[in-house]
């Protein structure tokens, strides 16, 4: 199921808390407060001038980064795997904030459809898209593909659950090797219409926040290193 119950107005800013959490084998937790931009692909945010430097929707931040549009890229993404679609997609992402983006993960709901497409990026500028079919609770699972974090190897599988209405909208990932879950994270928010004083209020409040989140990011990947956590070096050529 990828949908719960209607849809948010949309455009829409979703606010709410990232957390993270790694259990093995040093413990540590965070929760930080963030806004992602929930989106139609078919109908991406036209603003005005002045409001444009604040929230860019790119076709270079997602999928092969070469088609028209994020919607024509994402149906080339779905051909490849046998699927036909060109319904409605509703997308959960960051926004470029001056110049900048960093989405440690995008997700695309293809309404009117069994499929969900979640996009995990790294901090090296590099993607990976998952096909999921989550089932009637929206849980999906699927092996990890994509070297993410330098404390973290290839191996173990994701299990991700989603939902989506018209008051929430949450994601969850949790990542299991021989059955023990080693970390979790999710992002958990409540989507407002896009309002020109919404969008302003979010920048004020949270400014710059893709420039944040890459900034966290590797905040907490020194506190691990310091804590001696060891490095798992990413293969050459390793995706």
């Amino acid at each position: 199921m990828t949908v719960v119950g209607q849809v948010p107005t949309l455009p829409a800013i979703v606010t709410g808390f990232v957390r993270h959490g790694r259990s093995i084998p040093i413990r540590h937790a965070f929760r930080h407060r963030v806004y992602q931009w929930l989106v139609d692909l078919d109908d991406l945010p036209r603003l005005p001038w002045y409001l444009r430097p604040l929230a860019r929707f790119d076709v270079r931040d997602h999928l092969s980064g070469h088609g028209p549009t994020i919607k024509a890229d994402l149906r080339r993404y779905l051909a490849s795997h046998g699927i036909d679609f060109d319904g409605r997609v509703l997308m959960l992402a960051n926004a470029r904030v001056f110049g900048h983006v960093f989405d440690p993960i995008t997700v695309f709901w293809c309404l009117d459809s069994p499929y969900v497409v979640a996009e995990v990026h790294n901090t090296y500028g590099e993607r990976h898209a998952y096909l999921l079919t989550p089932d009637r609770d929206g849980a999906a699972e699927t092996a990890k593909e994509l070297y993410v974090s330098p404390f973290n190897d290839v191996s173990g599988d994701y299990l991700l659950r989603f939902e989506l209405d018209r008051g929430r909208v949450r994601v969850q990932v949790s990542l299991s090797r021989a059955g023990r879950t080693t970390f979790g994270a999710s992002f958990d928010g409540v989507p407002r219409p896009a309002t020109r004083r919404a969008i302003l209020t979010a920048a004020v409040r949270m400014p710059l926040m893709p420039q944040r989140v890459s900034a966290l990011i590797r905040l907490h990947g020194a506190w691990l290193w310091a804590r001696r956590l060891p490095v798992v070096r990413r293969p050459e050529g390793l995706r």
